[in-house]
């Protein structure tokens, strides 16, 4: 028996639906890698706060709730291959037809993003020649956009898809995906494991691969997001 750790309060990826059961993308993805596995998985309902302190304390064996692969984590815990990844992208009112977003062409823009972010730091690093705006939330941003005070909004696909879908949101659309030159690096989630546990990181790589490989993992994220996120 693989016990897994899901915090239940991130949908679409966690959430407790209305029979108090663990619902959302990742608890579809791991009853699907658990029988690629032929494993016996349960699911350990655990607050997002001392989530990686139970996995060291042997409450369970894995945690797979949106759990960021970071430097800081990395020395505390192991880590499976990325499960998923956010891409980013730029959002400009629907008068600025879509093209490329490059570092030359968003010259001289004024380019909205969250403030002490990982977009803000690419932003700054490959953006000199556009004016930055900084935000503390992506619906400020989203505002000025609306108001035009600003060209364009970058941030993640998952947060800006969701304003675009909204009424207000019927100002916009996907300017285009961060480039592929200069790469945007974007955040990876994995299943967190204790480092000792080799054996059960490597059974998890095989299933991430496999259902990755023969359509499965299509089917489920097509049930939460309209985007690619491998």
């Amino acid at each position: 028996m693989i016990r897994v750790a899901v915090e239940g309060a991130y949908p679409p990826f966690n959430f407790i639906d209305g029979n108090n059961e663990l619902q959302g993308f990742e608890v579809d993805l791991l009853k699907s890698l658990c029988e690629a596995m032929k494993a016996q998985c349960e699911l350990v309902q655990h607050p997002w706060d001392g989530i990686i302190k139970g996995l060291l304390n042997r409450d369970y064996d894995a945690i797979m709730s949106s759990l960021e692969i970071t430097e800081r984590r990395q020395k505390r815990i192991a880590f499976s291959n990325p499960y998923y990844r956010i891409p980013a992208v730029f959002i400009a009112p629907k008068e600025t037809a879509p093209g490329e977003v490059t570092p030359l062409t968003m010259a001289g823009k004024k380019i909205g993003t969250i403030e002490r972010t990982d977009h803000e730091a690419y932003l700054k690093t490959f953006y000199k020649e556009s004016e930055i705006v900084l935000y503390a939330k992506a619906e400020e941003a989203n505002l000025d956009l609306l108001v035009g005070r600003i060209d364009a909004v970058f941030a993640d696909e998952l947060l800006l898809s969701k304003f675009l879908a909204t009424r207000e949101g019927g100002c916009c659309h996907i300017l285009g995906d961060a480039p592929a030159e200069p790469a945007y690096k974007r955040e990876a989630y994995g299943i967190g494991l204790r480092k000792e546990d080799e054996a059960l990181r490597e059974q998890f790589n095989r299933a991430i691969a496999e259902v990755q490989a023969n359509g499965t993992y299509d089917q489920i994220r097509a049930k939460y997001f309209s985007f690619d996120i491998k």
